[in-house]
């Protein structure tokens, strides 16, 4: 059963469309479009209770050196899946968060349902949450505007995507002692190279520098599956390696009896993580454009994470030298056959 309905959230974040009367609904209120469809409870006291729970389900050890909440976290990464499989491993990412003079919320997300060559804002005044509504920044988002790199949103487009409503659960639940201040920047980013990165990094980096703001980066990790995603990258041994990862093909090559599937999946995410944690960012940045190139991993939010090590990078320029760590990594299935698929989740937090 669980297989069947991640199938459908799959194919649902490429396909969903909103209906014709949400397509000419106003601009200026977005619905929750992805509530109670597989992806999170569309009633508000069952998903109030649910997020509380996972927050509350965040228990580091010693080991984990992770003490939330972080003060001067200035950005979290985390998943944007259904809430099934990702709301436990996102709330890590959320515990993470300082909510003490935050007043603005930046939400990266990547465009899965339609091809963007750039950066895109939403003409909406607010966004709807089953837990309440989530008052969108114009001064801000017309600001970004009027440098003439980046585009709106057609209402359809808006709606139909699924990676920047995943949060904002999540960002209502946070904030909800001071929600009245609270106001959300959300970009949507396109297929963009890095140099692209850089130069909206350099855009939004005078934001992420402000004490009242800080950044959600909206991305699942590795999508491993010959059926649902086409992927199939496999280290033969454990990592550092001279023996080259190969993919798997039903005629062969095959997995090691010894090497499990997921466990390569785990050295293939862990190292793109450990890639993303160097310093300084802007090293940081090229090495992991140079691994996407190698492994082509399917970091959905890849985009925009480059943007925030772009922002992270023009920032170190002026001396603040950011600190990346990661709290969480979850896999939805344990992959032990070329027949057998997963998502990753990974959940970090930025200090400078």
């Amino acid at each position: 059963m669980g297989h069947a309905i991640t199938s459908l959230i799959n194919q649902r974040s490429w396909t969903l469309s909103p209906s014709p009367e949400q397509s000419s609904m106003s601009l200026k209120s977005r619905p929750a479009v992805f509530a109670a469809k597989s992806w999170y409870s569309a009633d508000g006291d069952t998903l109030d209770t649910e997020l509380s729970n996972w927050l509350a389900g965040v228990k580091p050890t010693d080991e984990d050196d992770f003490a939330p909440p972080v003060t001067g976290c200035k950005a979290i990464i985390a998943p944007h899946a259904g809430y099934f499989y990702s709301g436990p491993a996102a709330a890590w990412a959320y515990k993470s968060i300082s909510t003490t003079g935050i007043s603005r919320v930046f939400i990266l997300g990547p465009s899965h349902a339609f091809h963007l060559g750039g950066c895109a804002l939403s003409k909406c005044e607010t966004y709807e949450t089953p837990l309440g509504n989530l008052t969108l920044d114009r001064e801000v988002i017309e600001e970004l505007y009027k440098t003439k790199q980046f585009e709106y949103l057609q209402p359809r487009r808006d709606q139909g995507e699924h990676s920047i409503e995943m949060h904002l659960p999540y960002v209502y639940k946070v904030f909800e002692g001071c929600i009245d201040n609270i106001k959300i920047v959300p970009i949507m980013v396109g297929a963009i190279d890095q140099e692209q990165e850089e130069e909206y990094g350099k855009i939004l980096a005078p934001y992420l520098e402000r004490d009242d703001t800080i950044f959600v980066i909206s991305s699942d990790f590795c999508h491993w599956g010959h059926s649902h995603y086409g992927y199939t990258f496999y280290y033969p041994e454990t990592i550092p390696s001279d023996v080259p990862g190969v993919n798997l093909r039903r005629s062969g090559p095959r997995p090691s009896p010894s090497r499990p599937i997921h466990a390569s999946i785990s050295d293939l995410d862990h190292e793109a993580m450990d890639i993303l944690a160097q310093q300084p960012a802007s090293t940081a940045h090229s090495n992991f454009v140079t691994y996407l190139e190698r492994t082509h991993n399917t970091i959905c939010g890849r985009h925009p994470i480059g943007v925030l090590m772009g922002a992270l990078g023009a920032l170190e320029e002026k001396g603040k030298q950011a600190k990346m760590k990661w709290v969480r990594y979850e896999q939805s299935n344990r992959c032990v056959s070329f027949d057998d698929w997963s998502v990753s989740y990974a959940s970090a937090y930025v200090t400078f």
